[in-house]
């Protein structure tokens, strides 16, 4: 059952569509219906950072009686209603056409610990939330049957503030259920508690939300139910907190729970797809189902692995999620001795025979458990071959049976309405809704320059107006110091070259890297004719003080006059900050060190608004530079200084003898003619082969639908 309560106290019966319409996210990628939206009051949807459901609660009840007598509104409120029954409704998708026979009832049930699709949701911390996210709304396009399970993180990732000497500080407010796109599912006599796992000793009660993206909903966990004791309603408070217990038991409440409150829905999904190694204990519930009703433990593996993906996205040993034997024992010792899945089995499947022996590794489960395994990009693939293949011993890593399916990004949530109308002249008004074959990309070439100049001109209009208007806020409610406000990006002005950096701030990622010859950046930025203006974003992970500690870095320079303004950075990075970056910077940067860039998708969501890249040859650029669509920084060798000073020298050379006299080379027209071509080539391989809309297809052609079918063309298990 789903509780439906009203969540807006007051809408008129002519409109009362808006309370369904705002419940479900589709409208996110629909410009008809952001535009709908949007006009009830324009004032009130910014501020509230385009939440429907907000901005409903807020709006007078004499506006809304004005928008329903106004004849120019009900007529777009009417086709926008029209259009979003149909699109739950549509009989002829992608996947129906293709895969006709298909069951509806068994979908894929996609696990992840992090959701990102909308930034009143702030359930996720990066990129590998914003994936699922966007993996959500793309199934949701072409018809796929998929459901996604996660955790509602009630505190959700933490809110960034950088005090007075940059140091990133963390505050985190409970949200409120009520003012997001989120119902509460209820069991048939109304509880909230629709399953329980035990854990350190205890029962843990676990209710859920839903959250509907188009034709996919999301199952989100919650234990903040009074049954469960005051330690365990706090698991699901906040993403990536507390310590390595803390992980554990989350991962746990994921992956076990999550398997059982979907039985407990009546919900059985005939594909079961794992991404990350945050979500194996999924895979471990389905084996310990299988073992009780009588199977072996080979025979339960096989059907398991049949019927399973698992998807990783880190390149490095590190980076995966291993627990302490110790702690596994101390929060699931249950689970092994109350069942046939028996201890040393439990521990077997998590084991890595080289990499901290002894430890459950998630990501080694995830592989024994799944019949189809992928990296996230073409590169990836081969790093996780060479990372995993003491699971095959002996085998060369191109024949370890991984593959690679290369991320990709939703490209109507991301790119800008201005660009999406544009494209309507190419492929038709519904364009975003169809299949487009990747060579009628091309057709984007031939662009008119002028009117491709003239949007992304508004684009960054909008984008420093952002900046001014974010530091506005902030100074109001939280700064207290006037230097807040010069690194903030008021300072930033149109004409100059403007370069945007803004991700997760790792130490891999490096964000520093622009800062080892300050002289030469400050002679960059602040040439006369020709100047260039860098705007950064991006978090540090809470327990990172290396990352923090660059952040710092960066902030302190926002605030030297050397620069004379030309560095800013965004506080609060999250994806409404994220888009304004993508649509409105000229060039993309990106300064991985490879190969610890699994893919990245941020040049992905820029490469869609006509933003070139500026990229070292690592994750998606390794496959998506053709030498024409942006510039690349050539692999270097040695120590990680070393490589450092060499990429550091290898960017400068590219921006001081490329990229700027490219920019400032004008017509006279004044449109800078190579540039445009530039951007036009961007968009046009980010629109062919780098869409979640491919991705999923692949996905769905190369996985779901094996594993719909319980069959593996090889069966191919890890021998250790």
């Amino acid at each position: 059952m789903v509780d439906d309560s009203d969540k807006i106290p007051y809408l008129p019966e002519r409109i009362q569509g808006l309370e369904r319409l705002s419940l479900n996210l589709w409208w996110r990628w629909n410009r008809r219906a952001r535009s709908m939206l949007r006009s009830i009051d324009h004032v009130i949807w910014s501020a509230t950072r385009h939440n429907p459901v907000e901005m409903l609660r807020h709006v007078s009840p004499g506006r809304l009686a004005q928008c329903a007598s106004d004849a120019e509104f009900l007529a777009l409120y009417d086709r926008t209603m029209a259009e979003f029954d149909a699109a739950l409704a549509r009989t002829d998708t992608w996947f129906s056409s293709v895969y006709p026979d298909a069951a509806p009832n068994r979908p894929v049930a996609y696990f992840c610990a992090e959701f990102g699709l909308h930034n009143s949701i702030p359930i996720y911390s990066g990129g590998l939330g914003v994936l699922a996210g966007d993996h959500c709304k793309a199934a949701s396009d072409l018809g796929v049957p998929l459901i996604g399970v996660g955790l509602l993180y009630s505190k959700g990732y933490f809110d960034q503030k950088l005090n007075l000497e940059g140091w990133q500080e963390s505050s985190h407010e409970v949200f409120n259920p009520e003012i997001m796109p989120l119902v509460r599912v209820t069991a048939p006599g109304g509880e909230l508690s629709l399953a329980s796992v035990t854990t350190a000793g205890r029962p843990v009660h676990i209710g859920a939300w839903r959250l509907d993206a188009g034709r996919v909903s999301l199952y989100l966990l919650d234990t903040n139910l009074k049954e469960n004791h005051e330690e365990d309603r706090q698991l699901t408070y906040q993403l990536y907190g507390g310590g390595q217990e803390h992980r554990l038991r989350q991962e746990w409440i994921l992956g076990i729970g999550g398997v059982r409150v979907l039985r407990a829905l009546g919900i059985s999904p005939g594909a079961w797809h794992a991404n990350e190694g945050h979500a194996s204990f999924m895979l471990v519930e389905r084996l310990r189902e299988l073992m009780n009703e009588g199977r072996t433990l080979e025979d339960a593996q096989r059907e398991v692995r049949a019927t399973s993906i698992f998807t990783t996205h880190t390149p490095v040993p590190a980076g995966h999620d291993m627990f302490r034997r110790e702690d596994i024992e101390a929060v699931c010792a249950s689970y092994c001795t109350d069942g046939p899945l028996h201890r040393e089995s439990f521990f077997w499947l998590g084991s890595h025979p080289e990499i901290d022996a002894g430890r459950f590794h998630m990501t080694a489960a995830g592989i024994r458990l799944s019949g189809h395994v992928n990296g996230v990009s073409k590169r990836h693939q081969r790093v996780t071959q060479e990372l995993w293949e003491p699971l095959w011993p002996g085998r060369d890593p191109a024949h370890v049976p991984i593959k690679g399916i290369t991320n990709g990004v939703h490209a109507a949530s991301w790119m800008s309405h201005r660009y999406m109308g544009l494209l309507e002249s190419l492929f038709g008004s519904e364009w975003e809704n169809d299949v487009l074959d990747p060579s009628a990309w091309d057709a984007v070439l031939d662009l008119d320059d002028d009117t491709v100049w003239q949007i992304h001109q508004e684009q960054k209009k909008i984008l420093l107006g952002f900046c001014r208007e974010q530091a506005r806020v902030r100074w109001m409610e939280l700064w207290k110091e006037a230097a807040h406000l010069v690194g903030a990006g008021t300072l930033l002005t149109r004409e100059p070259l403007t370069i945007g950096f803004a991700r997760r701030f790792a130490t891999y990622k490096r964000a520093g890297l622009l800062f080892r010859d300050e002289d030469r950046l400050m002679r960059l930025l602040t040439d006369q004719r020709r100047p260039v203006q860098l705007v950064f974003s991006g978090k540090a992970h809470p327990a990172d003080d290396d990352a923090k500690r660059v952040l710092q870095q960066v902030w302190q320079l926002t605030r030297d006059s050397r620069f004379a303004g030309r560095i800013a950075f965004v506080e609060d990075y999250e994806l409404h900050v994220a888009h304004r970056l993508v649509q409105g910077v000229d060039l993309w940067l990106n300064l991985p060190r490879a190969p610890m860039e699994a893919s990245g998708t941020s040049g992905m969501k820029a490469a869609l608004n006509c933003v070139p890249q500026l990229s070292t040859l690592d994750g998606w650029w390794a496959e998506g530079f053709n030498g024409q669509n942006g510039w690349a920084i050539p692999l270097s060798e040695g120590t990680d200084d070393e490589v450092d000073q060499q990429d550091h020298d290898a960017l400068f050379d590219i921006l001081e003898r490329e990229v700027v006299p490219m920019y400032y080379d004008r017509d006279e027209e004044n449109l800078p003619r190579a540039w445009i071509r530039m951007m036009k080539q961007a968009l046009r391989v980010g629109g062919a082969h780098f869409t979640t809309g491919r991705m999923v297809r692949e996905y769905t052609e190369k996985f779901y639908m094996p594993a719909l079918k319980g069959t593996l063309e090889q069966d191919d298990p890890p021998s250790v």
